[in-house]
Order: structure tokens, then sequence, then C-alpha cells
């Protein structure tokens, strides 16, 4: 059977797990709460009489430690600390007595305790959520659409000194601002009165083709067919293209900027304000000239500006813009055209002028030699193929054993045909 020990052995394992608890906390308190259990324990003899005291005066953390001590009361080997304490039956009651009245004292006055006030919490103010930019489109300033829309001009064409004169024309060197870059080139003016006649002049801008700009001369290969077009009396721009020296070095991606560089020639030419020895020019009778790669940029110009009323495309590049840099990136071995290559499909599109050749204004007139081995003969074809079909004004002449540049009398009936076609349109009012 379970044996149930004796109220003063109960109380006395009460004061031991309650005094073990928290004597390092409140030692005074525990001791006193211990004297006290004892002393009601031992003269009520009921444990109940523990319990209900306990509960008055020590309230529930007490509460739960007696009860605890109650449970060990049922039966069972005492615990480990009622074996190591002093047994306080042993004290005699005169001891008792001071102690017990001591600690009801302390009970019947109990030292607040501190409440905590809430710190106060401040109320988080909205952050704003930032409005979403749309990213601008990097590719936007070099689609045919945007040089459509855009604006050119600005500034004056200078003139800095003669080069060369002869009884047909005076040769200048010119320069102009481009978009914030500055554009040399040279300037074949008919002399007024002289074999190219009286005027007032059309004008013509030749462009040159690919030269390594490191070998780059103003007077270029291509001034034979600016001084043959002076003496048949036109007044003829040859800028030196953006990156050529001495002009300027500028962002030339798909050679769009060498098109604004033209563009913007063009634009202060008919803005009127021009030097002296230009009084004799027709600002309204513009044509172009362009070989192999100036014939590309002139593609592009005739494509987005309705300023051009002639433009001869000389073994030109392609209106394809994939065809081009494929063919630039073989010819250089694959130093140039990587970056025009890394452009995706979608954006070609709007940047190939071949996309747009039914905005074309100007009358074209293709020429190329059948032994080109550079620029492909097919690439004249398809462009005249497609202007034709687009019911663009164009004429399309091949020559029989004419190279890249041609040479010779082949060379000569060019320069015939082109003069021929320049007076037609430039000078007869086409």
């Amino acid at each position: 059977m379970e044996k149930r020990r004796p109220p003063i052995r109960c109380a006395l394992s009460i004061y031991h797990a309650g005094a073990q608890s928290r004597q390092a906390a409140k030692p005074g308190v525990f001791a006193a709460w211990g004297l006290r259990v004892r002393f009601l324990a031992s003269r009520a003899g009921r444990t109940n009489r523990v319990v209900r005291t306990c509960t008055r005066r020590c309230g529930f953390v007490v509460l739960l430690v007696l009860l605890m001590a109650l449970g060990a009361c049922r039966g069972g080997t005492p615990p480990a600390s009622e074996a190591s304490s002093t047994p306080l039956a042993a004290l005699p009651e005169e001891t008792l007595a001071p102690l017990v009245a001591a600690s009801l004292t302390a009970w019947q006055s109990p030292t607040p305790t501190a409440s905590r006030t809430p710190t106060p919490t401040s109320t988080p103010s909205q952050t704003p959520v930032p409005t979403v930019t749309p990213t601008p489109d990097p590719l936007g300033v070099y689609t045919i659409d945007h040089l459509a829309a855009r604006d050119y001009g600005g500034g004056q064409i200078e003139i800095l000194g003669v080069l060369a004169e002869n009884s047909w024309f005076t040769r200048y060197e010119f320069r102009y601002p481009s978009d914030g870059l500055t554009v040399y080139g040279f300037l074949n003016v008919p002399v007024p009165g002289g074999p190219a006649g009286e005027g007032p002049y059309p004008a013509i801008i030749a462009l040159h083709g690919y030269i390594d700009p490191a070998i780059y001369n103003t007077l270029d290969y291509t001034t034979r067919y600016a001084d043959d077009l002076a003496r048949a009396g036109y007044i003829v721009f040859h800028p030196n293209l953006r990156n050529y020296p001495p002009s300027d070095q500028g962002d030339n991606l798909f050679r769009v900027g060498m098109a604004v560089d033209v563009l913007n020639l063009i634009a202060l030419v008919q803005a009127g304000g021009l030097p002296e020895v230009l009084a004799g020019i027709r600002p309204e009778r513009i044509g172009l000239w362009g070989h192999s790669m100036g014939g590309g940029v002139s593609t592009r110009v005739i494509t987005v500006s309705d300023k051009v009323q002639a433009a001869v495309l000389y073994a030109a590049m392609s209106g394809d813009e994939r065809q081009n840099f494929e063919a630039i990136n073989r010819w250089s071995g694959a130093e140039r055209g990587l970056a025009e290559l890394g452009v995706p499909e979608g954006e070609l599109q709007r940047i190939s002028p071949d996309r747009f050749f039914d905005r074309i204004q100007a009358h074209v007139s293709i020429h190329h030699g059948r032994a080109d081995a550079l620029v492909p003969l097919a690439w004249s074809i398809q462009t005249c193929d497609a202007l034709t079909q687009l019911a663009v004004s164009v004429e399309c002449v091949y020559y029989d054993g004419m190279p890249h540049t041609f040479f010779g009398e082949g060379d000569q009936a060019f320069i015939r045909n082109v003069i021929a076609f320049y007076d037609r349109i430039l000078k007869d009012g086409g």
C-alpha cells in the first residue's frame, strides 16, 4: 500500500521545494515563507490549510509550487533537496515565533512593483510608390521613322580657304556643324560666267566609299567625279563623313551618323545665310551622288527626306542592313559589324531602308559593274527591282567588265550617264 506522509513532513517538503526554486532571487522571503508553512501545518495538522494560506499570501507562483510538492506527499522517495536540508521540526518553538511574526509583517506590506509604461509608437509614414518610367527605346534614334520625324540644321557653313582654282571652278575647304560634331570637306564652285555657264547652279552632295580612316585624305579617289560635275555646272559639296579626319568622331551605328551629317548639310544649304561664294546656288535643287558606302548612306537619306530630287547610287551597298553587315564582317576579318549583327531582327526591320522604299520621292539612277568582286551586283538589281515594283522613278545601268570602281571607257560612260540624269532632273525640272 502507498504510505502517506504526516502533515509536518508534507509542509517541510513544500518548504524545500519552494525555497530551493526561488532562493537565489528572494532568499529572505522564501525562508520566512517556509517557517510560516511549518508553523501552520504543525498547528492545524491539515495539508489543505497550508494550501489555502499559501494561496492567499504567495499568489499563483507559490500555489504552483505547493501543488507540485503536495503531489510528492502521496508517496515515494523524498526529493534529494529534502534529504540535504536542515529539518525545521528540530527548531524550538521559541525560535520559530519571532521568525513567523517577521514573515507575517513582510507579507502584509508587499513591496510594490513598478508597472511598465507602454512606449508610444509612431505611425509609420507611408512611402510613396515610385512611378515606373518606361525604358527609352535604345535603338529608336537609328530607325527610319525617327530620322524622318526629327529636325536638322542649326549653325552655318563656313569657308576656310581656297584649295585650288582653274577656269572652270574654285575648290574651297569648308566645314559645318552636325549634331554637335564638326564636319570638314571640300567644295567645288563653278566660276560665274566661265565655261560651266552663268548659273544659278544646282547643288550635288558627293559621298565617298569606305577607305581606311588612317590613310584617308580629303582629296580622295572621288575627287575626279566632283570635278567633272563642277565642270558640268553644279556646285559640289564633298564632305569627309564623320570619323574621317579632320572631321570629328561620332556615333555611327549602321552608318546612320553619316546620313545625319548629310541631312544636316542639306538643311543648312536650304536655310539661307550662306557664304558669299555660294551666292549662285539653287538650294531647292539638290542631288546626291554616292559610291559603295556613300551609296548606302544616300539610300538612307532619300528614304527619310523629300529634299533630294535626284540620287545616283554607284555600286551601292544594300538597303538590307543584315546583308550589309554580314558582308562587312566578312570583309574585315570579323573586326567590324559586330554591333550591328547583334541587333535583333525585329529592330533591323525598323532600321533597314529597304523596308521603307515606298517613301522615296527622289528620282534614282543605279549604276553597277558586272565584274564587281566586292559589292555584289545582285544588291543593285534587288534595289532596282524593288523600286520598279513600287513605281519609284528609277533607271538601272550595268557595265560589262567594270569592277567596284570604274576606270577607262566604262568610267567615262558612267560620268556621261550621270550628268545626263542630273541635267534632266535638276536643270530641266524633270
